[in-house]
């Protein structure tokens, strides 16, 4: 008998030390220690830009394909910064930095667009009656200091028989929009597809001018996936592996976009509910737009922006759009 329960006693504390390394990641069906820790810098605080990530996150895409991805804030430094240093695999951008970004020989690369066309302009109150860009003269411009904004304001008051040195520029930095209409500007360069949004529930009336509708060279890729050289070169299937869950994050929000936007407050608490569900409601059908797949870029799209950014003083030397960007990693 005493034998009997030795037995079973020994039987039982092997099976419970089975149990705990099972569970601390010890045994054969662990998957905790077999995933691949990635990091992901995002360009701006949380937003429906980046849905699909949260998306990805919550539904276990990324851990199904052996991925443990960390969603950081960019800080001071930037994205593109964080991720040409090696400091964070894949990041956020725009079409426009990192067109500047590989002119100053900084090797990173986009690796899909998030959304398909340019969502951004121009926009005024209603009262402030800007239907065109001649009515910028003699109005005060709020922007965040950027020679490109110039150019552009320059760009399209040409085409209006207009003067851009007849335009207040001012920097308002990191302003509310909202706010500074109220006080110090009469005009500033929005995303639609939130600032927009967010004043439609506000029962605010806008003017907007898109970019689109003044230059095809002006519909460039913003926000874009960057990675840099390094990864691309010596990790190709973590970069294949990442993409294929991100495109099924982004796909998942443009078919369900009630339960992403859900997906995205619930991981960032602090978001309006509201705006989040408004803004994922009018920017679902433009991930993808008229494009054969999510994430996939044009060379033409890269070649135009770039030969206008040359055009107007904003490059030293001319882009190698071939380089610059990539569709390899995309699922086919």
């Amino acid at each position: 008998m005493r034998n009997q329960l030795r037995i079973l006693l020994l039987a039982a504390v092997v099976a419970g030390l089975l149990m705990a390394c099972s569970k601390d990641g010890g045994g054969s069906n662990s998957t905790s220690e077999e995933l691949e820790q990635v990091s992901l810098v995002l360009d701006w605080t949380p937003n429906t830009n980046h849905t699909g990530f949260y998306v990805a996150q919550e539904n276990g895409y990324f851990a199904d394909e052996g991925l443990k991805v960390d969603i950081m804030m960019p800080g001071e430094a930037g994205a593109d910064q964080i991720v040409a240093s090696g400091k964070a695999e894949f990041g956020i951008g725009a079409q426009e930095s990192l067109t500047e970004a590989r002119i100053q020989g900084i090797p990173i690369v986009s690796i899909g667009s998030i959304i398909q066309h340019n969502t951004s302009g121009f926009a005024s109150l209603q009262e402030e009656n800007i239907t065109s860009p001649k009515d910028f003269e003699g109005k005060t411009y709020g922007g965040w200091g950027a020679p490109v904004e110039k150019a552009v304001l320059s760009s399209l008051m040409k085409q209006d028989d207009a003067d851009v040195e007849k335009a207040n520029i001012v920097n308002m930095g990191n302003t509310d929009f909202f706010t500074a209409m109220q006080r110090d500007i009469d005009f500033a360069w929005i995303y639609y597809g939130w600032t927009g949004v967010e004043a439609e529930l506000r029962g605010q009336e806008l003017n907007m001018m898109y970019l689109t509708d003044y230059s095809e060279k002006l519909d460039y890729y913003t926000p874009i996936i960057t990675a840099n050289e390094t990864i691309i070169a010596d990790k190709p299937e973590t970069v294949s592996k990442f993409m294929a869950v991100v495109t099924k994050g982004y796909e998942f929000a443009i078919n369900h976009p009630e339960e992403a936007a859900d997906i995205l407050i619930e991981a960032v608490p602090d978001l309006d509910p509201e705006l989040v569900r408004a803004s994922q409601e009018w920017l679902a059908p433009k991930y993808q737009g008229d494009a054969s797949q999510w994430g996939i870029q044009d060379q033409e799209i890269w070649e135009n922006y770039a030969d206008w950014m040359y055009e107007n003083d904003l490059l030293e030397e001319e882009l190698k759009a071939k380089d610059a960007f990539t569709n390899e990693f995309l699922p086919e």
